[in-house]
Order: C-alpha cells, then sequence, then structure tokens
C-alpha cells in the first residue's frame, strides 16, 4: 500500500479550518525545483495570546514581577542578520542556547541544531503563534522547520523559555524547554515592501509583501519569498518559495480573530558529513562528488571487491572506511502546507477566551545515492529515498480569568496525526545532475519498509497566579495531564522495523514559582517544572522482536528542573543571573549497527539519566549614546549518570553529554545614530565531545559577524528606502559547526565517524528594502 493511499482522519473543527481559508491561494512550486537581545522572564502560557501578535519596540535582561527565565529577540534582531536567516540564529546570542548550522543562513535543515542547557533539539518543544511545531527534527515526524512555517520576514518576536517552558505550551517533547515563534500583524497602512538581496555563491533572494492596510478592523498581508542560495562549497544550491498570508479582523475592546496560511516549497543539495579525519586528510572543501560519476562508480566497485579506491582517497588512514567517505549526491524535498485559525474574545474585564485550530500536511523525500545496492549489473549505484507524508490536525483553546488577587488560566490541547515514512529504492541510468522526486515519477524496485503511524496527543492544564504584598510577591503553580499514544503499522513484509502501540501519559506534571521585588530595581526568582515527552517513533526503529521483548519494560524520558534567579536594573545597565539543575531521566538512545545509508533495525536502550547543572549571566550596558554592549556568559555541565549496555559495558557514568559545549561567550556592539545603524558581534562555543565515552572531541572556536545599514529615507515614490550589508564568519574561521548528523557513537578516538558539518567561511551579502 502506498502512503498516498492512505485514509488520513480530520476532525470536525480542522475541517471547519480548511474551509475557513477554501479559495486562499497556495503556491505551486515550479517542476524545477549583533543586534540587540532580550533575557526577560515570564510565566505566561503561550495559548494565553496566541492571537495576539507581540511586538518589541525595545528589549531587556529585566522582567520584574515574573517567575521564570525567558530569553527574548524583536523583529529588529531578526532584520540584523543576513536576509533569509532563520529565526534560530538570532537567539544564538542569548545565554544557554547554542546554534549551529553549515550555511550562513540556518537555513539548511540537514545541519540545523539548537541545543539549551544540555537538551538537544529533539527534546525542545516550538510553536508557532501557538501551532505545534512538533521538535522540528529533519525526519517528517511531528511537525516542520521554522523556515518552512513563516519567512523570517514575517515575525514579530521569538521566546525562549527554558526548563518544561510555559505551562500551557502545545508539545509534547518539551523536556529542555520551548521556542514561541509569534507572527507579525498586518500593517494598519497600506503598502508594499521589497527587499532584494545578493551575495557570496551567486546567492539571490527576493521578498515581495503587500498589506491592504486597516479597514473597519479588518486588515490582510501576502508576502512571497524566492531565495537560490548557492552552496558554498561542492555542487548545487538550496532553493525555496514561500507564500505567506495573515489576515486580522478586530473589533470592540480586544476581541479579535486571526487567519494565518503557509504554503512552502525547499529543495536543497546536501553538504556531504565530515569526520575529524576525513577533514584533516582531505580538507574542509570536500564534498559530494556530483558530478563527478566516474569517481562514484569506481568507489562502489570498490567496495564489491572490483578494483581499487580512487588515488585522492590514499591518505586516508588504512583502517578507514574509504567507502563510507563520500557519495555521489544526496539532497532533500520538501512542500508544506500550514493553516491556523483563532480567536481572542473578552467575555467580560476579567475573562477572555482563546480558541486555535491548525492544519499541517506535508510530503517529502530525502535523497541519498548509495553505492551499497547497485541499480542493474552494470550501475552499481542507486537512489536511496525516505518519503515522508504527514497530516496532523489539532486545536487549542484557554480561558483566562481574574479573581480577587488571583488569575487563573484554564487550557486544552489536542491533536491528531497521522504519518507514513517509507525506504526506496530506484534505479539510475548514470549520471545526473538534477533533483527531483522519485516517488512521484516513477516505482521503486526496492522497499525496505512502509511505516504508518497514528498518534493522538490530548493535554489538559490549569494555573493560578496569585499577586500579595502589593505586587511585591508573585506565586505561580499549576499542573498539567499529559497523554500521547502512538500506534505503528509495517504496510510491508520485509519491514525491517517493528509495529505495535505505544503510550506515554501522566496525570500530573506540576510546576510553580515565586518572585520577590527586593525594591524597585532589583527581584530574585525561583521556579520548578516536571515534563514527560512522547515517544514518538523511536521505539519502533527496532526489529520486532526487540520491540516485542522490550515493550512491556519501555519507560518514557522525563525531566525535572529547579531554577534561581536574580535581576537588576540601573540607569545604564540592565543584568541577569539564572543558576539551573535539571534531572532528565529514562534517556532512550537508538545506535544503529550499519552506516547511514544502508537500512537496518536499530538497538534501542534506556541508558539511565542526565544531570545537568549551570549558570547563566546576562549584561546589557550602554556606556554612550546610540551605543548598546550586549554580553553572556554561559557555563553548562550536563554529565551521563549510568553506564549502559550495547555488546558490552559502555562506561558512560560521569561523562559529559555529546554536543554541548561548557562554556559559551557573546558579545555584541550595537550602534545607531541617525540613518546609520551597525552591529559587531561575536560568540566563543567551547569544545563539544563526539563520543558517549568522551575520547573523541571538536575544538572550541570563535565566530566574528558584522553588518551596517543607511535609512536613506524617502525617494520619489518611495516611502522609505534602505541599503545593507552583513558580512557572515568576520575572520574566515574554519571550525565544526554541526556535530551528530549521523549520530553518535560509544567510541572513536581515531576521529573516523562522518557526523560533522563544516561551517561556512566569510561570506558577503548586500540587500535593498525598498517600501512604497
Amino acid at each position: 500500500m502506498s502512503l498516498r493511499t492512505i485514509s488520513i482522519r480530520r476532525t470536525a473543527l480542522a475541517l471547519a479550518t480548511l474551509a475557513a481559508i477554501h479559495g486562499a491561494p497556495l503556491f505551486a512550486a515550479p517542476a524545477d525545483n549583533s543586534a540587540a537581545a532580550a533575557v526577560s522572564s515570564a510565566a505566561a502560557a503561550p495559548t494565553a495570546n496566541a492571537g495576539k501578535a507581540r511586538t518589541l519596540e525595545a528589549v531587556s535582561v529585566v522582567a520584574t514581577g515574573e517567575t521564570r527565565q525567558i530569553q527574548t529577540v524583536s523583529s529588529e534582531d531578526i532584520k540584523a542578520l543576513p536576509p533569509g536567516s532563520s529565526a534560530l540564529k538570532a537567539l544564538d546570542q542569548l545565554p544557554g542556547v547554542q546554534f549551529q548550522s553549515s550555511d550562513p543562513w540556518g537555513a539548511y535543515e540537514w545541519s540545523t541544531q539548537i541545543t539549551l542547557h544540555g537538551f538537544d533539539q529533539s527534546r525542545l518543544g516550538f510553536t508557532l503563534d501557538g501551532i505545534p511545531l512538533g521538535n522540528m527534527g529533519y525526519g517528517v515526524t511531528n511537525g516542520l522547520q521554522i523556515t518552512r512555517a513563516i519567512t523570517s520576514d514575517n515575525l514579530s518576536s521569538v521566546e525562549l523559555a527554558q526548563g518544561a517552558g510555559a505551562l500551557g505550551t502545545a508539545s509534547n517533547s518539551n523536556l529542555g524547554g520551548t521556542i514561541q515563534f509569534n507572527s507579525a500583524d498586518p500593517d494598519s497602512i497600506a503598502g508594499v515592501r521589497v527587499d532584494q538581496a545578493f551575495g557570496s555563491d551567486s546567492t539571490h533572494r527576493t521578498f515581495v509583501r503587500f498589506d491592504t492596510g486597516d479597514f473597519h478592523g479588518f486588515s490582510t498581508y501576502v508576502s512571497f519569498d524566492h531565495a537560490d542560495t548557492g552552496k558554498w562549497k561542492g555542487y548545487g544550491d538550496q532553493r525555496s518559495n514561500q507564500l505567506n498570508l495573515k489576515s486580522v479582523y478586530q473589533w470592540g475592546d480586544g476581541d479579535r480573530i486571526s487567519l494565518f496560511v503557509d504554503s512552502s516549497r525547499r529543495k536543497e543539495y546536501d553538504y556531504q558529513d565530515l569526520s575529524l579525519t576525513s577533514a584533516r586528510v582531505l580538507g574542509w572543501n570536500y564534498d559530494y562528488l556530483q558530478p563527478d560519476w566516474t569517481q562514484a562508480v569506481q568507489i562502489a566497485n570498490a567496495i564489491d571487491g572490483k578494483g581499487a579506491y580512487p588515488a585522492s582517497l590514499n591518505g586516508l588512514p588504512a583502517g578507514y572506511d574509504k567507502g563510507d567517505v563520500d557519495y555521489y549526491a544526496g539532497g532533500g524535498i520538501r512542500e508544506d502546507n500550514l493553516a491556523g485559525l483563532d480567536g481572542s474574545f473578552n467575555l467580560s474585564d476579567t475573562a477572555t477566551l482563546n480558541l486555535g485550530s491548525y492544519y499541517h500536511g506535508d510530503r517529502g523525500e530525502g535523497q541519498w545515492a548509495t553505492p551499497y545496492v547497485a541499480s542493474s549489473p552494470t550501475v552499481p549505484i542507486a537512489m536511496r529515498t525516505t518519503d515522508y507524508g504527514l497530516d496532523r490536525t489539532g486545536v487549542t483553546g484557554s480561558l483566562q480569568f481574574t479573581l480577587g488577587n488571583n488569575d487563573i488560566e484554564l487550557g486544552v490541547w489536542g491533536e491528531d496525526a497521522n504519518n507514513n515514512q517509507e525506504r526506496n529504492y530506484f534505479h539510475l541510468e548514470g549520471q545526473y545532475t538534477y533533483l527531483s522526486n522519485f516517488y512521484r515519477n516513477e516505482a521503486p524496485f526496492l522497499r525496505g519498509f512502509l511505516q504508518n503511524y497514528d498518534t493522538t496527543t490530548r493535554m489538559a492544564y490549569a494555573q493560578d497566579t496569585l499577586h500579595l504584598l502589593d505586587d511585591r510577591l508573585t506565586l505561580n503553580f499549576g499542573a498539567k495531564s499529559l497523554d500521547t499514544t502512538t500506534t505503528a503499522r509495517s504496510l510491508v513484509a520485509t519491514s525491517a522495523l517493528a509495529a505495535g502501540r505505544v503510550k506515554a501519559s501522566k496525570g500530573f506534571l506540576p510546576q510553580a514559582g515565586v518572585d520577590y521585588k527586593l525594591d524597585d530595581r532589583q527581584d530574585v526568582y525561583a521556579s520548578y517544572s516536571k515534563n514527560l515527552a512522547a515517544y514518538g517513533i523511536l521505539p519502533f526503529s527496532q526489529s520486532q522482536a526487540s520491540f516485542d521483548a522490550g515493550r512491556a519494560t519501555l519507560k518514557p524520558e522525563q525531566s525535572q528542573t529547579y531554577e534561581l534567579g536574580y535581576r537588576v536594573q540601573g540607569d545604564t545597565f540592565e543584568a541577569s543571573a539564572d543558576a539551573y539543575y535539571t534531572r532528565f531521566s529514562n534517556r532512550l538512545l537508538a545506535v544503529s549497527p550499519c552506516p547511514a545509508v544502508v537500512t537496518c533495525s536499530a538497538i534501542l536502550n534506556n541508558v539511565g539519566s542526565v544531570k545537568s547543572s549551570g549558570l547563566d549571566l546576562a549584561l546589557i550596558w550602554k556606556p554612550v549614546a546610540h551605543v548598546r554592549w550586549l554580553n553572556s556568559l554561559s557555563y553548562d555541565n550536563s554529565k551521563y549518570q549510568d553506564d549502559y549496555l550495547n555488546n558490552g559495558v559502555v562506561a558512560t557514568k560521569g561523562k559529559y553529554v555529546v554536543g554541548i559545549p561548557t562554556w559559551m561567550l557573546t558579545s555584541g556592539l550595537s550602534y545607531v545614530a541617525g540613518r546609520w545603524s551597525a552591529t559587531l558581534d561575536g560568540k566563543y562555543t567551547g569544545r563539544r565531545y563526539i563520543t558517549y565515552i568522551n575520547d573523541s572531541a571538536v575544538p572550541s572556536y570563535w565566530l566574528l559577524n558584522a553588518g551596517v545599514t543607511y535609512d536613506v529615507g524617502a525617494v520619489s515614490v518611495l516611502k522609505d528606502l534602505s541599503l545593507g550589508l552583513n558580512v557572515a564568519n568576520l575572520a574566515d574561521k574554519r571550525y565544526f559547526a554541526t556535530t551528530g548528523t549521523n549520530g553518535y557513537v560509544a567510541s572513536d578516538p581515531a576521529g573516523y565517524n562522518q557526523t560533522l558539518q563544516a561551517g561556512a567561511p566569510r561570506q558577503v551579502f548586500f540587500h535593498l528594502d525598498a517600501r512604497f
């Protein structure tokens, strides 16, 4: 059975959402394919204001009276980045945050990675206007990347909360924190905006947005974004086309209904994963072989013992697997449609009802030209694809009301998701230099698996914020109930993966916080949170026999986080200090016994717990007029607490968590005076281990970026014209960006594991922004 023929259930409210957007055109792809940052603190649930756009005119590291730390960046911070950059890249300046990508925009999804206080991306939660984005993983399982959900130019702010995040966050993966993206509302005045960018490696990007302006409470914008960003090494580019629409109707005293629609089409040629050894021997610029078909065939034949490997690989050590060092080509295709309809209704002066519904559909394909499966006796390479089909529908709702000194909130979230994944193999006739969807054009000659995953999530929560001592003391406490059930079906008899059902459920997951104002300038706060994560599809990566044997003892991952902080604000400075301790238990680890391009069952282990403790310091100082200096220092001590078994004891107890730097330091100067604005920022990222027993690591590095903008003002028919220049990696530093792209291994002292992405060299971008 094909994934295109599987029936997908729809809820009644989701159908209502689709009916509401019927007639709104969705973009169809052609056949071809710093800044000031904030560290504020808050405890509000995202569903409370899901329908209300947040716009930050200024940022601060102090948010007096709130009971937990939230780090925030505004639309101005995002605009200071190279045009088209992911909003996640702006978060990299914040304490405790590590963002990595091998391209300068943070948009290349295979390499995109964000970590927070010892937690990797798969254990964080993400939302856009209250719509869950899952864990934004590369494999389409429960959501989509923010770059495919909304064009960054249309964002108003991004908020990052550590711990489990705000209680009402629509996420079942947020063990370590949440990131809430908020879209901008349409402008109140009609107009057209055009942003054109050019730069290194034949990059060009065009963004166009039309605003209707406000008409008796109704306003709309429609935007289109086209980007073609050439790879900085190797063959190919990354292309995207994206349409956004947002309509808002407001009436009365703050009542509003909002509709958001996104349609995204993305194609990206991959960068080759490196190892410590391959980067040293073959160079940082080593990449996929495409269009050199002859050398790819030579490697494939050598794997089968039919000849020697190319002479270019002779420098690799004798023990290195030369067959796995490089492949002909890799790529990814994603097509997404996202729609959200929400409303905020004031029932009285002290009560507000928030309702939301959404739909997300994704069709995609990940490609790898594999030398381990032949297309024919004369063509030793086949196209191996992972084909995705995901449909999600969901609802969110919250009721907020005030009783005396109590601000009370009750809320719910429900989602039904149907997800299909296939591993297919297609014939290749010889050299190819295109990137297109094989699944749509032909039938596979071999199928490794065809899995259908049906997931239901139900969440309810209640919280109370109590204000005492003339608002000097704030207490916040509440709890949620979370239930996620996933049913897997294997639709081919030869599937290497398991079928069955798993359920992660907990009826009481508490959160509590307190804030006390020492005086008008200082306050202290403390918080506690407990959370549980859904299994996702991880348990089904095993063989059927392994799944059946371990199902009875399988436990969901859980976390408990304690936080203590201090804030102070002066006439020319703002500062904060935040200490945290987290215990992460029942950590699940899937180990694949075969190379990344080979299909086989994984081995799943409960490898015990992780303890994380650390300190974040932040200071914003304005020494003179027009100058702002942001500094942050982060220390994180995340270590495994147990050994685990995998063909013997793997001694991970007391070892540092892979991929997480112990020390990070950021410093950024911004200057704004008259028509000129300029930024210069740098970040130090400490050493990161890339094996579980810590016998291999990537070195620390500093990365510098700069930007300057000049606002020309009104010119002829233009209301405003501005010119901008950005330089990424100003010092042209060679460094390893993303780690773990092909997973981590227990031990690799020789540095052979190809699971690293090289960071982009110095690149320059110029853009022109015109408003009519």
